[in-house]
């Protein structure tokens, strides 16, 4: 049994901090709003919905408690509708929908909404702690970093200079002016306060100034931590190298954001029943463990797992949305599976958008439709790194 997805509908990603015009909106609002919409643009019977997945990377707090149930509630859903909180990391939102797409091919579910939320200013990154950030013999042990320090390995490793990453970075924030000034992001929706005032209309991270020269005076972000020995930890597994080169900093990395996404997924027999036309179908999905220190190399094994899988090739994949967590992953990404940067992250990244952990991997996938339909391309990939050594990969392709 196939997959479809029915709709895809995301927030603008809000600055992360105090400051941000999201900060105000709680996590189940963020949520709620997804939900709303999908169910107002389709006069949804969401008696008819069996689950809600929705990945949450800090589920604490006001984003603690199953937060999908939360905000299955807030969106006036149907009291039938189950909801379900899920954490892989940075990949939690694309966890949720491949989740959802083996319970529809497996015939256990027929329509199931996945996705994620992350209010970045309200529930701070890491709050909700774990071993692996905080169990002093496990990281001893396994020579677990900080993910920038990580990034900063890889640049070292593959001989990425500071110029080129800046110049990375410089090219996501001109391809997101560009989108945004031409309304690319066609599946957001605004985010509305409690009497119906708009409060975000459009994602509010992207810094049209941005140049390499701008990058160049950015001091590394990481240098000051690896000195405290975080450097030298890292050093013990990968002692082929001398020293650590920082060449990531604020503007070359992921933004701390708030925002949510959602996607609606069933099989064939529900979307004639609903009267929906598919946006696309959902062709194959995996996951893998990579090495645990330099961390974030995931993509690219995840990419070669779902390739085989579909019984594909990369040259078979038209567009790709690769997570920007750092410069140096993407970068990577492409010069190890030979993909033309033309290809990928046309709309520009977390870099210059925002990275809402538990959403990103919805707004990836709503981004990749957009893309998909707006270009008249018929497949493609989003994947992304994830904390701890893993990566994860999905092949959608165009109905």
């Amino acid at each position: 049994m196939e997959a479809y997805i029915y709709d895809a509908i995301r927030t603008p990603r809000g600055r992360g901090k105090s400051d941000g015009s999201l900060h105000d909106i709680q996590p189940v609002q963020l949520l709620s709003t997804v939900l709303k919409a999908l169910k107002e643009r389709n006069a949804l019977d969401t008696s008819l919905v069996d689950d809600v997945i929705m990945g949450c990377v800090s589920p604490i707090g006001e984003q603690g408690g199953d937060i999908a149930r939360a905000a299955v509630l807030e969106a006036g859903y149907a009291e039938t509708v189950a909801g379900v909180q899920v954490n892989r990391f940075c990949s939690s939102g694309l966890e949720a929908i491949n989740m959802a797409a083996a319970y529809v091919m497996s015939g256990q579910a027929d329509l199931i909404i996945a996705g994620g939320v992350e209010s970045m200013s309200r529930v701070p990154m890491g709050s909700d702690g774990g071993a692996l950030m905080m169990n002093p013999e496990m990281i001893a042990h396994h020579k677990l970093v900080p993910q920038g320090i990580s990034a900063d390995l890889i640049a070292t490793k593959y001989n990425y200079s500071r110029t080129e990453v800046d110049t990375y970075a410089a090219e996501s924030v001109r391809r997101a002016v560009e989108a945004q000034k031409n309304a690319y992001y066609k599946s957001m929706v605004a985010v509305k306060d409690e009497i119906g005032l708009t409060v975000l209309d459009r994602d509010e991270g992207i810094r049209p100034d941005t140049t390499v020269e701008s990058l160049s005076k950015l001091k590394p972000a990481f240098e000051m931590i690896g000195s405290m020995g975080l450097d030298a930890l890292a050093l013990m597994k990968y002692n082929h190298l001398v020293s650590i080169n920082h060449v990531h900093h604020a503007g070359n990395s992921s933004q701390i954001s708030d925002g949510a996404g959602a996607v609606m997924v069933g099989n064939k027999a529900m979307g004639e029943k609903l009267g929906l036309k598919p946006r696309a179908r959902i062709k194959a999905f995996g996951v893998v463990g990579s090495e645990p220190t330099i961390m974030l190399t995931g993509p690219i094994p995840a990419t070669q797992k779902v390739l085989r899988r579909a019984g594909m090739n990369i040259n078979d994949i038209d567009i790709f949305e690769v997570n920007e967590a750092f410069a140096a992953i993407p970068m990577l990404f492409m010069d190890k599976l030979g993909v033309d940067h033309a290809k990928v992250n046309i709309s520009g990244g977390a870099i210059a958008l925002g990275h809402p952990l538990g959403a990103t991997g919805a707004i990836l996938s709503t981004t990749i439709l957009d893309e998909m339909e707006r270009s008249g391309k018929g497949t493609g990939l989003v994947t992304l790194c994830i904390g701890g050594g893993m990566g994860i990969a999905t092949i959608f392709e165009r109905v």
